[in-house]
């Protein structure tokens, strides 16, 4: 495992301070406001230890209530709802400063057979054949404020080798659609729940990005104010995030200042292990 993989997996961790209170670090990517990933994965964290092993998350909803500081560390509030005879659930609020800054819920089940059907794999590129993000914004870095340039430029405990290319310095109108391959960069350990809530944190990435192609914007566009405003993440099968996964998305609808988004996430033997969809801000600003 990568060192910075390692400080990712401690990350999301999470120290328990009290029964169903535990309290993470805050990951600085360059910007004072919270990367949503992290308190998906983090609330994810603390809801698993809550919980019988045996028992994996199988749905995800959450909502985004305040904006997170980067500087200041969380505490999560686990809400221990139900603990059936087939399924367990559990809320989580996310609070800094005395106040929520996100709430979700999330419902595990043990291993149960039953039917199965799944939608088909798109036909991509394979990882091997692509170059991965870093290495491609590095071809603009001299667009990049330099406070953060470090920050962004640097290598991520998550590679993601986009499908097709995209400048988001100059964007251009385009379809609502896009595929990235991510894994983690490095080895992990066999622990379903590790792998899971990694994913939570990896389902953030480009999804508000999806529902801008349309319109020639994209994050970095500074007319724009954009943030996640919910996110719900169902898993289907086992899967492992030290191996590429493939995540296609797309954007439906834009509407009322909010773009909504979708996304599937498949294995390289094609098995979707995850379906994910979230609605974001992404609000011109006026002047």
């Amino acid at each position: 495992m990568t060192q910075m993989l390692d400080d990712l997996v401690c990350l999301l961790g999470l120290e328990k301070i009290e029964e169903n209170l535990f309290r993470g670090v805050s990951q600085d990517l360059g910007f004072r406001q919270l990367f949503g990933g992290q308190v998906l994965g983090q609330s994810l964290s603390a809801a698993s230890q809550t919980v019988d092993p045996e028992r994996h998350v199988h749905s995800v909803h959450g909502y985004f209530l305040r904006p997170g500081d980067a500087t200041l560390p969380i505490v999560y509030q686990v809400d221990p709802l139900r603990d059936g005879g087939s399924f367990t659930t559990r809320r989580v609020q996310a609070i800094q400063k005395g106040k929520p800054i996100f709430t979700m819920i999330c419902s595990f089940q043990g291993n149960e057979e039953g039917y199965c059907h799944q939608a088909d794999m798109p036909d991509v590129p394979g990882p091997d054949e692509l170059m991965n993000e870093t290495e491609l914004t590095r071809k603009y870095q001299h667009l990049i404020h330099e406070t953060v340039r470090d920050k962004v430029l640097v290598d991520k405990p998550i590679e993601i080798r986009p499908v097709g290319l995209f400048n988001p310095f100059k964007p251009e109108p385009a379809a609502p659609a896009r595929q990235m391959w991510f894994r983690a960069d490095g080895n992990l350990p066999d622990d379903p729940q590790l792998h899971r809530y990694l994913l939570a944190y990896a389902s953030d990435f480009h999804l508000l990005g999806t529902a801008m192609l349309p319109h020639g914007i994209s994050s970095w566009s500074r007319e724009m104010q954009i943030a996640s405003l919910d996110h719900a993440l169902w898993y289907h099968h086992p899967l492992r995030m030290d191996d590429w996964l493939l995540y296609s998305m797309d954007s439906p609808s834009t509407s009322g200042s909010r773009g909504l988004s979708r996304g599937q996430i498949f294995n390289r033997a094609g098995v979707l292990v995850a379906s994910v969809t979230q609605e974001s801000l992404m609000r011109k600003l006026k002047g």
